[in-house]
């Protein structure tokens, strides 16, 4: 018997054109190679070949078993939902359109144009399970799906979150994973549509007569509306999928357009100075976000018992030390993360809900709240921004004329999760560093607080105010905290963690202004937008609270028709508006007067 070699094709049986499964044998098993040439591989495939010949019956378990797994695998991504509250068995127990359609077409083949058409639709229908597990992850974190055009960037910051949470080793290999894992699953649905493919061609008459009487099941069960397990049993959901993402990506190419010529409207644009808050001069402006303080933190079961006696306490003490405040609700623009959405939307008065509308907006120059302060010429306008650890540029935007960031603000403590350092040190560090020091005029703020950043493990404990320093107090306090893992699998935990890191933020900023508040202090403060919805909830609304606390009655007297609620706790009913709608209500309430600009 000859033996091959690597440049010569062994001697084979013919093989039938459409059963991938029929025997072929060879006269000997190829030697082995170095070069992995086109020949080599085919003497591998023979010997394969003649391995099943040798073992039929362990090649027919072989084959029944990867028939099998490669039906289970394309069933399983043609049913499956873009939700986690959705991913439940009876969404599987359907029958796909799209399986008899494919079907169909795939029949109707030769043996080449098939398989090319069963690779592409395999890896297309990879792709859009990739995309619905995506939408899975988005949904989950943002109350929304995964756009395609825009949220490519968000897997970034994704991968720094990762970092300062759980490590640069994590960080690492958690989007390699990503990538093989994509990789994959592309790679594997294109093997399993075209096994299927062929066997179904390999089996052709059977084939025709199952997709003629699956068509015809469909079609009576879209037509009756039968369901089983309270799902229907005719199912469109891989095409309603992949139109959803078509819908997606066209409208947010016609928002882009649209929104660019709303960024140059504007109803203050071109205010004289003069005209701009004239009835706040000579008053300290801080303006406040706490991260991720959403109603849930008041209304949930879990959380509001605690963060309600915060809330009364800070008041009634707010109140012993002359301040007075009212409270409302904000509709943010994101949820559960994304937070410079909900801060820029705040500012600019405008609907910032997407990365491509925040670009828009902070390259051009429309006037934000802070903004108007510096144009006044009558205000030193600063940012605290903790959770800054790299370039900013869009401090200019703000009209911000110092920012303080992560590496500014002198601390010498642990990290808490995500959030670089306690509220209370950067309270305490901007009352160091601004607004204790002897000025010329007033300061306006903004101080991000984000201590309340998920995942809520482990949290600071406020320490005497006196006893802050450089933050190294902190250290014994951070290695008693919860861990992460402790937190993150737990949902009940996750929220009680939650109300608990909001608890603390509140008092932090309460007591600050409690402490160093003066009769010219007017601080406006609110959350930027709702926690997660493994905390907030599937069906949570984007309401955020908002509170004005100050001292000079006539601050407050400006609102009077707004309807707020008295104190720091907005009623359920109190009013709620987009928060959008806060810059142009705010700059009218405190006297400026509008000249538009036209878009």
């Amino acid at each position: 018997m000859p033996v091959s070699t690597p440049f010569r094709r062994p001697p084979q049986t013919a093989v039938a054109d459409d059963d991938p499964d029929t025997p072929e044998t060879t006269q000997s098993p190829p030697s082995r190679s170095p070069f992995l040439s086109l020949s080599s591989l085919r003497a591998r495939l023979a010997h394969w070949r003649a391995w099943r010949t040798r073992r039929p019956r362990a090649a027919v378990v072989v084959r029944r078993t990867t028939t099998v797994l490669a039906a289970v695998l394309v069933l399983g991504a043609l049913l499956l939902p873009n939700s986690y509250a959705a991913l439940e068995p009876n969404r599987f127990a359907r029958i796909p359109a799209e399986a008899v359609v494919a079907t169909v077409l795939l029949l109707q083949l030769p043996r080449v144009p098939r398989r090319v058409l069963a690779a592409f639709l395999g890896t297309g229908l990879g792709a859009l399970t990739v995309l619905n597990l995506l939408d899975m992850g988005f949904n989950e974190y943002l109350g929304r799906g995964f756009n395609v055009v825009l949220d490519w960037g968000l897997l970034d910051d994704a991968q720094s979150y990762v970092a300062d949470t759980m490590g640069g080793a994590a960080a690492f290999w958690a989007p390699v994973g990503a990538v093989v894992l994509t990789g994959l699953l592309l790679v594997a649905m294109a093997l399993a549509v075209v096994r299927l493919g062929e066997l179904l061609a390999g089996h052709r008459e059977r084939a025709n007569r199952g997709a003629l009487m699956a068509a015809t099941v469909w079609m009576t069960c879209a037509a009756l509306g039968v369901q089983t397990f309270g799902v229907p049993v005719a199912s469109t959901s891989a095409s309603r999928a992949a139109e959803i993402q078509a819908r997606r990506v066209k409208d947010t190419l016609r928002d882009e357009a649209a929104f660019a010529k709303e960024a140059k409207s504007d109803r203050f644009g071109a205010t004289p100075p003069a005209q701009l808050v004239p009835d706040l001069r000579g008053k300290d402006m801080i303006f406040t976000f706490i991260e991720s303080y959403g109603r849930t933190a008041l209304e949930d079961p879990v959380t509001a018992p605690g963060v309600d006696r915060t809330l009364e306490t800070s008041t009634a003490a707010l109140a012993k030390a002359g301040f007075r405040a009212k409270s409302g609700w904000l509709t943010s623009a994101t949820y559960g993360a994304n937070s410079w959405l909900g801060h820029s939307t705040f500012m600019s008065g405008l609907w910032v809900d997407n990365q491509q509308r925040y670009r828009t907006v902070t390259a051009g120059d429309h006037l934000t709240l802070t903004k108007a302060f510096r144009k006044t010429g009558e205000w030193d306008t600063v940012g605290v921004m903790p959770g800054v650890q790299k370039g900013w540029p869009e401090a200019k935007w703000y009209g911000l004329d110092k920012v303080y960031d992560a590496f500014d603000l002198g601390y010498r403590g642990p990290k808490f999760s995500w959030s670089t350092m306690p509220d209370q040190y950067a309270l305490e560090a901007f009352q160091r560093l601004e607004h204790g020091r002897e000025r010329d005029r007033p300061l306006m703020a903004e101080v991000i607080l984000t201590s309340s950043h998920q995942p809520w493990a482990p949290i600071p404990e406020m320490v005497g105010w006196d006893e802050v320093g450089d933050g190294s107090v902190y250290d014994a306090i951070e290695a008693a905290g919860l861990e992460q893992s402790d937190v993150l699998t737990d949902s009940q935990r996750s929220k009680e963690e939650y109300g608990k890191s909001v608890q603390y933020s509140v008092t932090s900023l309460t007591q600050w202004l409690e402490r160093y508040g003066t009769d010219d202090t007017v601080l406006v403060f609110l959350g930027d937008h709702q926690p997660i919805a493994r905390v907030s909830g599937a069906e949570a609304s984007r309401d955020v609270p908002v509170s004005i606390v100050a001292k000079d009655p006539k601050v407050l007297d400006a609102i009077d028709d707004w309807n707020w609620t008295e104190g720091l706790r907005p009623a359920h009913d109190a009013p709620v508006w987009r928060m959008s709608s806060f810059r142009d209500a705010f700059l009218t309430a405190y006297g400026s007067t509008e000249h538009p600009t036209k878009g």
